[in-house]
């Protein structure tokens, strides 16, 4: 197979996501030779002209090592949510450390982000995260972006970094997200176990077959898996950001994507959609669901609002201008939007006229469920033979 070479150096604004694994050795703790080679890489792309902004997983698997799981209280294993966040509390000031010193080296001035769910589900705190960001690189510093460990609990965090990393890519309209990891990309199947995997070397379109190719997470320091990956790959690419998932195993690994080592690239979308739709696009977690019939899926894919009528069951409980997922009625999302109507309004005009609202309700309201102007498709149909035409043979 021949290389494929992407000059991470020609992107104007690029998003760099290191996995836990990558900079912190279970045993040895960090591994700071990687990463001076890593931020050599880092100031050649600076010096390049590109602004550059890094999404750092590792605090809690340092953590781990400067306390000692039997400080935690444990022995091996998972921590608890509780001895997750004294981890993270420990890891996050030794990580920014690392990344300040490291980079200092190199000339650069690192600034630290940490952000939950809610800094970008709330459209303020999206714009004011983003403003923060914006400065830091008007000044020439390079952002060093985290999930907050220390206070994110399991009902509002992200839960990995390659989402975090493409919520961010899209808050700040980056042109390039690279995932370093330590696998070197996207394969059929996976490739320890299937000797007929083929590697997928240019993803031109995130389908419902790429998503079906996604697996689990992998190591105990990473909570990411290729699933994770690939739902980060529709939410930076439907906002029209180039995706790359790369080895970073290797010393200078950006620069090794340039020279042509193996790495996977997702083509950004032909029409990316505004900056309000990035942020529709990228709630990771819709509060509510509404299942649609095949006329309303039809309207939906060529552009049109969600009427009541085509709308057949509504679930969850939200509010009006929350995030719900549009269903078709297997549970296949198709779109994701603000609804117009809280939860119980909605099952009540669920399947009735536009015309018929106000005498419903008793009070007028948006003739759509969801306006087109809301609304931003996640899932498109898949061409025939989209996937099989692009698929490289492995080595």
């Amino acid at each position: 197979m021949s290389a494929m070479e992407t000059q991470i150096h020609q992107y104007n604004r690029v998003v760099i996501k290191i996995g836990s694994a990558l900079l912190v050795d279970r045993k040895d703790g960090l591994r700071h030779n990687w990463l001076k080679t890593l931020c050599r890489d880092i100031a050649a792309l600076h010096q390049a002209g590109s602004d550059v902004l890094i999404v750092s997983s590792g605090a809690i698997a340092l953590g781990r090592t400067v306390l000692h799981d039997t400080s935690l209280g444990v022995t091996t294993g998972s921590l608890r949510l509780e001895q997750s966040q004294a981890a993270a509390a420990v890891g996050q000031i030794a990580l920014a450390k690392a990344w300040s010193e490291t980079l200092s080296g190199e000339g650069l001035i690192a600034g630290q982000i940490l952000l939950t769910l809610g800094d970008t589900r709330e459209r303020r705190r999206y714009l004011n995260a983003r403003a923060t960001i914006d400065q830091l690189l008007k000044a020439g510093a390079i952002p060093v972006v985290n999930e907050n460990d220390t206070v994110a609990t399991s009902e509002i965090r992200y839960g990995d970094n390659d989402r975090l990393a493409a919520r961010v890519a899209t808050m700040i309209g980056a042109d390039l997200l690279v995932l370093l990891s330590d696998v070197d990309g996207l394969y059929t199947a996976a490739p320890d176990s299937d000797p007929n995997a083929r590697f997928l070397q240019r993803i031109s379109k995130v389908t419902a077959q790429i998503e079906a190719m996604a697996g689990d997470a992998g190591s105990e320091l990473s909570r990411g898996g290729m699933k994770t990956k690939i739902e980060a790959a529709r939410i930076a690419t439907k906002a029209g950001c180039t995706m790359i998932i790369a080895s970073g195993k290797p010393d200078h690994p950006l620069r090794a994507i340039e020279e042509g080592a193996r790495h996977s690239l997702f083509e950004p979308s032909a029409s990316p959609v505004s900056a309000r739709k990035k942020w529709i696009a990228g709630q990771l977690d819709p509060i509510g669901r509404l299942l649609i019939d095949a006329g309303a899926q039809r309207a939906l894919l060529n552009g049109k609002s969600l009427l009541p009528a085509g709308v057949k069951k509504v679930t969850g409980v939200f509010r009006r201008g929350d995030t719900v997922a549009i269903c078709d009625l297997e549970g296949g999302e198709i779109a994701r939007g603000l609804a117009a109507y809280d939860c119980d309004e909605a099952a009540q005009i669920t399947g009735r006229k536009s015309s018929e609202i106000i005498a419903i309700l008793g009070h007028s309201g948006r003739a759509a469920m969801v306006h087109r102007d809301d609304m931003v498709l996640t899932q498109t149909l898949p061409a025939p033979g989209d996937v099989q035409a692009r698929q490289e043979e492995t080595g």
